[in-house]
């Protein structure tokens, strides 16, 4: 029988990336850690993030329909845990990392060793998280970037079922 800790176990071995996802709607800018992201689509080429649906990414996601995806150095994974709540935002920073604006108006994080930015195409509700599905509309990466951070690189834990089997 799947007991709560094995599911945790097992699903926490699936190789995830990890990346900070930016929002903004108005005048709330937000950055937010996330390692469930993946190419669904060639043509058009469409990047789909699980995001809480408590979670502030969520609702700026859905009234903006726009997001970014920024990869990390695995050299510089303590900015994960600085984004593990909303982000306070201080002039062209959130959370003390710079930040410009991208073509869709989300946060591009100058520090990304590579980022897409996307536009929502379609959204899917799967219970405690959506799937938001974006089309890429613009992406850069710096000159030989080396491997992007993934969950491996730290000590973070997520996915299964929620901690304590609720």
């Amino acid at each position: 029988m799947a007991t709560p800790v094995l599911i945790n176990r097992v699903t926490w071995m699936i190789p995830n990336a990890l990346a900070l996802i930016g929002s903004r709607h108005g005048d709330e800018w937000n950055g937010m850690t996330a390692s469930w992201i993946t190419q669904l689509s060639m043509e058009p080429v469409m990047i789909g993030v699980g995001v809480d649906n408590k979670a502030v990414t969520h609702r700026l996601i859905s009234r903006s329909g726009a997001f970014s995806v920024n990869l990390w150095s695995p050299q510089d994974t303590r900015v994960f845990v600085k984004f593990s709540k909303p982000a306070v935002k201080d002039g062209m920073t959130l959370n003390r990392r710079a930040i410009r604006e991208g073509i869709t108006g989300v946060p591009i994080f100058e520090e990304a060793i590579a980022w897409i930015e996307c536009e929502v195409r379609r959204a899917f509700d799967f219970g405690t998280h959506t799937l938001f599905a974006g089309e890429l509309v613009e992406a850069g990466a710096v000159e030989d970037p080396g491997r992007a951070a993934w969950m491996g690189d730290t000590r973070m834990k997520y996915g299964g079922v929620r901690r304590g089997g609720h």
